[in-house]
C-alpha cells in the first residue's frame, strides 16, 4: 500500500507543475468558458462584450508569451513544451486571432449567436496553441480535435447553402484524416512503447523501420489536414468559399501555424535519429503543395477561392524548412519567421475582402482605386507581399526558407519555389489589375466596412515593418527545443 501511495504522490507531484507555463492558453480557455456562460444571459445587443473579453484575453496572452523567456522547459509531466517554437507560435496565433475578432465585430454584430462565434474562434485558437506545444502524441491528438470541431461549426455558422456544404466537406475530410492520424499514433506507440516525444526519440531508432514509416505517414496526414497541404487540401477551397470572410481568414491562418509548428517538433524531436524517408516525404509534399496550389489559382474568378488556393501554395513554401530539418542551422528560425510573415500578409488580404462584403468576384473590384485608393494600396501591398516582393516580410521569409533548403541539400526545392513564385504573379496581378483598372468606381466600393479597412491597413503596415526589422526578429525564434 505504501508503494502505491508513494507512486500516486509522485505522479501528482509530476503533474502539478507550474501552471504559469500555460498562461496564454489559460487566458484563452478561461475567456471562452466565461464567454459561453455570459452569452447565455446577455441580451443580444450586449453580446459584443464576449468579443471584447476575447480580445482582452488575446492581448494578455501575447504579453504573457512575450515575457516567457526563461529557457526551454516542459510542463505537466513533460506533455507540453515551452520553448522558442511554442512562444513564437503563441504570439502569431494570438495576434492572428485578435485580428480575426476585429474583423468579426461588424458583420456579426447583434447576430443571434454572436457570443457563440467568439467562443468558437477562441477554442480554435486554443487548439492551435496546444498543437504548437504538444510534446506527447496523446496531447497532439486532443489538440487536433480541439482545433477541428470548432472549425467545422464556424465553417457552417451562417447556415446557408454554401456554408452547409463547406461544413460538411470540411467535417468529412477531417473525420477521415483524424482516424488515419489516430492509427498513426497507435503504430508509433507500438513501435516506441511510449507516447512522450523524448522517449520516442530514444526508442524509434531501434524500432522496425516499416512500422515507424507507416506511423509517421499516417500521423502526418492528419497534421497536414490542419495545415491545408497536399494531399489533404481538398477541403480548403470549398470551406473558404462557403464560410463568412472572417471565418475564412481564421481557417487559412491560425490552424496552419499550430499544425506546422507541430510538424517541425515531430521531425526535430522524436524522429531525429529514426531511420526513414522523412525529409524526402516533406520535400515531395512541399513541391506538390506549392505547384498544385498555384496551378489551381491561375483562373479563379472568386476572390475567396483564389486566396484559398494561394494558402495551399504557401504551405508548400512553409514546408521547405521541414525538408531540411536537422541539416541546417537556420531552418527553425526561417520557418517561424515565415509563419509570422504569412499570417500578417494573408490576414491583410482577407481584411480587404471583409471590407468589401459585396465584392466576391475579381470583376467586381474594377474601378476600386478611384473610390478607395488607400484600400487598393493595402490590397496591393498584401498581394505582392504574398508573392514575395521586398520589403515585405514574406520576401525575406521565402529567402530564408529557400536558403535553409539549399543548406539541407534540397536545392532543387529552392529552384522550384522560385519558379512557383514567378508563376504566382499571374493570378495576384489579375486581382491588382482589376482593382486598378476601370474609369468608374465600382458599386462594391460604396459599401465599405470601416474596421476591416483599418485591420487591412494595420496588417499591411505590420508586414512591411516585420520585413524591415527582420534582423532583429529572426534571432528571437532561434534556440533549442525542450526535450
Amino acid at each position: 500500500m505504501s508503494g502505491t501511495a508513494d507512486g500516486a504522490v509522485t505522479l501528482m507531484t509530476a503533474m502539478d507543475e507550474n501552471p504559469g507555463g500555460l498562461l496564454p492558453e489559460v487566458f484563452l480557455a478561461a475567456s471562452a468558458v466565461l464567454g459561453l456562460l455570459a452569452g447565455a444571459w446577455l441580451p443580444r445587443h450586449r453580446q459584443w462584450l464576449v468579443g471584447a473579453g476575447a480580445t482582452a484575453a488575446c492581448g494578455a496572452g501575447i504579453v504573457a508569451a512575450a515575457v516567457a523567456g526563461d529557457g526551454p522547459r516542459t510542463v505537466f509531466g513533460g506533455a507540453f513544451a515551452v520553448d522558442p517554437v511554442t512562444c513564437t507560435a503563441r504570439v502569431v496565433v494570438l495576434s492572428g486571432t485578435l485580428l480575426v475578432l476585429l474583423l468579426s465585430f461588424v458583420p456579426f454584430r447583434s447576430h443571434p449567436r454572436e457570443s457563440e462565434l467568439y467562443v468558437l474562434i477562441q477554442l480554435t485558437a486554443l487548439g492551435a496553441l496546444m498543437l504548437a506545444g504538444a510534446q506527447d502524441l496523446l496531447l497532439l491528438a486532443a489538440a487536433y480535435l480541439l482545433t477541428s470541431v470548432p472549425s467545422y461549426t464556424l465553417a457552417g455558422f451562417r447556415k446557408d447553402e454554401r456554408g452547409t456544404e463547406a461544413a460538411l466537406k470540411f467535417y468529412v475530410t477531417g473525420a477521415l484524416l483524424g482516424v488515419v492520424m489516430l492509427a498513426g499514433i497507435t503504430l508509433l506507440y507500438a513501435a516506441g512503447g511510449a507516447s512522450a516525444y523524448p522517449r520516442l526519440a530514444a526508442a524509434l531508432p531501434d524500432a522496425p523501420p516499416a512500422l515507424v514509416t507507416a506511423g509517421v505517414v499516417a500521423l502526418s496526414a492528419g497534421v497536414l489536414f490542419k495545415a491545408g497541404g497536399v494531399p489533404a487540401h481538398f477541403w480548403v477551397p470549398d470551406a473558404v468559399q462557403g464560410s463568412a470572410p472572417p471565418v475564412a481568414a481564421l481557417l487559412t491562418t491560425v490552424p496552419k501555424v499550430g499544425a506546422l509548428a507541430a510538424l517541425w517538433r515531430l521531425t526535430a524531436v522524436p524522429l531525429t535519429g529514426a531511420d526513414g524517408p522523412w525529409h524526402t516525404l516533406m520535400a515531395v509534399v512541399a513541391a506538390a503543395s506549392m505547384t498544385l496550389g498555384n496551378l489551381a489559382a491561375f483562373f479563379q474568378t472568386d476572390v475567396l477561392r483564389l486566396l484559398a488556393y494561394s494558402t495551399v501554395s504557401q504551405v508548400g513554401y512553409l514546408l521547405l524548412p521541414l525538408a531540411a530539418s536537422g541539416r541546417g542551422g537556420q531552418a527553425q528560425s526561417a520557418l517561424l519567421y515565415y509563419l509570422a510573415a504569412y499570417a500578417l500578409t494573408n490576414l491583410g488580404a482577407f481584411a480587404v475582402v471583409c471590407a468589401l462584403p459585396r465584392a466576391r468576384l475579381l470583376a467586381e473590384y474594377r474601378g476600386l482605386w478611384r473610390a478607395r485608393p488607400w484600400l487598393v494600396l493595402w490590397l496591393v501591398v498584401c498581394l505582392l507581399g504574398l508573392v514575395g516582393t521586398p520589403p515585405t516580410a514574406v520576401f525575406l521569409g521565402k529567402l530564408e526558407v529557400s536558403t535553409a533548403a539549399v543548406d539541407g541539400g534540397a536545392g532543387w526545392l529552392a529552384v522550384l519555389a522560385a519558379v512557383n513564385t514567378v508563376a504566382s504573379l499571374f493570378y495576384y496581378l489579375r486581382w491588382v489589375r482589376a482593382a486598378c483598372s476601370g474609369t468608374e468606381p465600382c458599386a462594391a466600393a460604396r459599401a465599405v466596412v470601416g474596421p476591416a479597412a483599418v485591420v487591412a491597413c494595420a496588417a499591411a503596415g505590420a508586414s512591411v515593418v516585420l520585413g524591415v526589422a527582420a534582423s532583429l526578429v529572426l534571432p528571437l525564434s532561434d534556440g533549442p527545443l525542450a526535450r
